[in-house]
């Protein structure tokens, strides 16, 4: 094991570089690249970039063909999708100090650099703001994923449902929920709105990590000590991120089991 832990220290050795990386991903934006525009493009002279393209090309990230354009090796493509999961967790490294990914499965901690594009928003009032708008946008869904159930949120979603927005979620065994919340549901006309199948909902043992997202936009909560935290999310409207929060919820949904009102106490 230590001879394939020296490769890989090796090969992230060739990483550690600016302008190495730039090379790189400017190869995926566009593959087959001569040196000239390189260089120009990153604003580097020729003899810069071309010591690194010969690291690069020795480490089997790259591959000069007969006509003189450089082109990604699969290694290289692959490594540049990986490199993405790096930069997620590197640019909110304070963040993560005390949040983590709590029970999400190894194959979407895999996939974090889909979470790259997403902005990071701090504070209760414009975390639920933002709530507010993915409901506000949306056409076709909601599909949500609860540790608990904010009040304030029960009329706007309620008046988007009725407009014909389809809303399904899971929620907590142990959520938080509004103080006469069951006599609020009745006379909003929630159960008709269930009986007809406009709303479908499910309930896990615990949730940890919340997430809430339309057809195009998509807002994320990572636990704290273990617990969901609704003061702090990310939130994008790319689709790389609103795949994997999309990816999320329908793993999530598959394995929750049926709604017990019950569960839920106020």
């Amino acid at each position: 094991m230590t001879d394939i832990y020296e490769k890989v220290s090796d090969y992230f050795l060739e990483l550690a570089s600016l302008q190495r990386l730039n090379i790189l991903f400017k190869l995926l934006e566009r593959n087959r690249k001569r040196i000239e525009p390189l260089a120009k493009e990153l604003g580097a002279t020729k003899q810069e970039v071309h010591r690194n393209l010969v690291r690069l090309e020795a480490s089997g990230l790259i591959t000069k063909e007969k006509d003189g354009k450089y082109s990604l090796t699969t290694f290289g493509k692959t490594m540049c999708v990986e490199i993405p999961s790096i930069l997620f967790l590197s640019q909110h490294n304070e963040y993560f100090q005390d949040h983590d990914f709590g029970n999400i499965p190894l194959k979407f901690v895999m996939r974090a650099g889909q979470l790259a594009t997403g902005s990071h928003i701090k504070g209760i009032t414009k975390t639920l703001q933002k709530w507010k708008s993915v409901y506000s946008n949306a056409n076709e869904y909601i599909y949500e994923i609860l540790s608990e159930i904010p009040e304030d949120l029960f009329d706007p979603i309620l008046k988007k449902i009725k407009n014909g927005v389809k809303f399904e979620y899971i929620v907590s065994e142990s959520a938080i929920v509004p103080e006469g919340r069951l006599t609020r549901l009745k006379k909003s006309g929630f159960y008709e709105l269930l009986e007809n199948g406009s709303i479908e909902r499910k309930m896990q043992k615990s949730v940890q990590t919340v997430v809430v997202l339309n057809e195009k936009e998509a807002c994320i909560f990572f636990p704290k000590n273990g617990e969901a935290d609704l003061t702090e999310m990310f939130y994008s409207d790319q689709d790389v991120f609103h795949e994997w929060c999309l990816d999320y919820f329908r793993y999530c949904w598959y394995n929750s089991g049926s709604f017990q009102e019950n569960k839920l106490k106020e």
